[in-house]
């Protein structure tokens, strides 16, 4: 199936344990669905980093996300500029995010990533 963007955003963070609930509430019915009411803005997937393994070479290696980021929020956009838009920078001030959640998250990481395949 082809993606319908092609940009896909990902911000890339811990949240210290005694606010996880929180984080988790406050990202799955506020953060994610004020940002997804912007235009430019497709779906929204979040993921926890596993450990697993893989075969690479007829060998078997596991693989450990330690040091990594845990929590992960994959967006799919169709432009980078959505990113430093009025609207974005609104968006991500709204609820209660920036005071109840921000300040306790670390590792924090920001990628975007370009669609090279498959090519339109």
């Amino acid at each position: 199936m082809a993606p319908k963007s092609k940009y896909l955003f990902i911000a890339s963070m811990d949240v210290d344990p005694a606010k996880e609930a929180l984080f988790h509430e406050v990202y799955n019915t506020e953060h994610c669905p004020e940002l997804g009411k912007l235009a430019g803005v497709g779906a929204i997937t979040r993921f926890e980093a596993q450990a697993f393994q893989v075969l690479i070479g007829g060998q078997t290696q596991t693989i450990s996300p330690e040091g990594q980021p845990r929590f992960h929020a994959m967006y799919e956009i169709e432009s980078p500029e959505i990113l430093s838009s009025p609207e974005w920078g609104a968006a991500v001030e709204l609820g209660r995010w920036p005071e109840q959640v921000r300040p306790y998250t670390t590792n924090r990481r920001h990628t975007l990533l370009r669609l090279t395949y498959p090519e339109e």
